[in-house]
């Protein structure tokens, strides 16, 4: 095997491919695997354009039987993929500060019927109905980027019940059909296991999930500060001020009309009960960033308790009120911490805007949509090799990160 071309190290801990690919891979049992992941990353890094197998064995080697050995590599070598995306997740620990846990969600369109998860779905970023792969990434919030470690894909109840589908997807018996909500909390529940750093915040959008204060409720009881963007129509109720909240930390003024009953997360941001003295951007999932004031209050979930005996858990509910009546207002917050400043708040929600722009960039630069196969452990191979090529290239520290960023400045200064 022939390679074209070579990958500089990482000036970040000084990494080269082979070292990394090394740190992440060298569980695979086999020495072709392990040379066939190398493959797979350098391609990633280096073919322009759409990232399919024979494209990527092309950029990289001569070789005229090495497309059939990467498909092979891919889709049909039984490797695992959970140590190489742990070990990621470690060597992403080492080398930069954790701000936050962010969920991405992506849909993958597919033209025919075959690949493992495929059904047709609304998809919010195309505003109509796709057929369609759909999947929840887990992100590490650095600060310069959001970095994807893991990777779950919605598997539906047909695909999971009908034996034929399970056989020729080559789906494990212990893989079965989880609600949306059950997989976010799957992603959580695997880094807060995996981590060796202090828990991050979690950062999500909730806005689309029909469970959300049951999944609410669910992060709290496992002890996690969480910030997400909630449906409009929760259910809310106002609560009083919470036992320890400083209100001196947070400047506010009481507005004349206060909800004073059970409501919508939508209506009581609309009304208020809090008006922030400033204006600040307060961008999301589904909405540009905007100059507008910002309202919140205290309030409690119906279905989202603690499950604490004789406890109520008292969250921060805050968004845009719109700038005249009868106008829509923007995305809504939720949070458990209340004793933070909303200066820091509104730092998590740029993550979450943040993660959705990395994914535009595992599309366009790294192959997100790009896997051609149709099994269940070749889409995750795929998603974990994306992951460690993403993490490698843009990482704050690596050389390639340093050089963009070095030459967007000059053509800023140039221009």
């Amino acid at each position: 095997m022939t390679a074209l071309t070579r990958t500089r190290a990482l000036g970040a801990g000084g990494s080269t491919l082979d070292e990394f690919t090394e740190r992440l891979f060298g569980h695979l049992p086999r020495a072709d695997q392990r040379r066939w992941a190398r493959v797979y990353l350098q391609g990633l890094l280096t073919t322009p354009g759409k990232k399919s197998v024979r494209r990527l064995a092309a950029s990289v080697t001569k070789s005229p039987t090495a497309s059939q050995s990467l498909q092979q590599f891919i889709n049909a070598s039984p490797w695992e993929w959970d140590p190489a995306r742990a070990e990621l997740l470690r060597w992403i620990e080492e080398r930069h500060t954790v701000h936050a846990w962010t969920i991405g969600q992506v849909a993958f369109p597919k033209r025919g019927e075959h690949s493992v998860g495929v059904h047709r779905r609304f998809d919010p970023a195309a505003g109509r109905i796709v057929n369609c792969q759909y999947g929840y990434g887990l992100f590490l919030s650095l600060g310069g980027t959001n970095t994807p470690v893991d990777w779950r894909l919605l598997l539906p109840e047909n695909w999971s019940a009908d034996p034929t589908l399970r056989r020729r997807a080559r789906i494990s018996p212990e893989v079965a059909h989880q609600t949306p909500e059950s997989l976010v909390l799957g992603l959580v529940d695997s880094i807060a296991a995996r981590t060796s750093s202090v828990r991050a915040p979690v950062i999500a959008d909730f806005s689309r999930l029909n469970g959300a204060a049951a999944l609410i409720g669910m992060l709290g009881r496992r002890g996690h500060d969480f910030l997400v963007c909630v449906p409009p129509t929760l259910t809310v109720s106002p609560a009083g001020p919470a036992h320890g909240v400083e209100p001196a930390r947070i400047p506010v003024r009481m507005p004349a009309r206060m909800p004073v009953r059970a409501t919508t997360a939508g209506d009581f941001v609309r009304m208020g009960n809090t008006s922030h003295p400033y204006a600040a951007r307060l961008g999301g999932p589904d909405a540009r960033s905007q100059r507008l004031r910002i309202h919140s209050g205290l309030v409690r979930v119906p279905g989202g308790e603690t499950g604490v005996p004789g406890a109520q858990q008292t969250y921060r509910l805050f968004g845009e009120r719109p700038p005249g009546p009868g106008l829509r207002g923007g995305p809504v917050w939720l949070t458990n911490m209340s004793r933070h400043r909303m200066d820091d708040l509104l730092f998590l929600v740029r993550q979450s805007a943040r993660t959705g722009a990395v994914l535009g960039t595992l599309a366009d630069e790294f192959g997100l949509l790009d896997f051609e196969g149709r099994s269940f452990p070749g889409w995750h191979h795929h998603m974990t090799l994306m992951s460690a090529a993403f993490a490698y290239k843009a990482m704050p520290g690596a050389p390639e990160a340093r050089e963009a960023r070095e030459a967007r400045e000059a053509r800023e200064y140039a221009a």
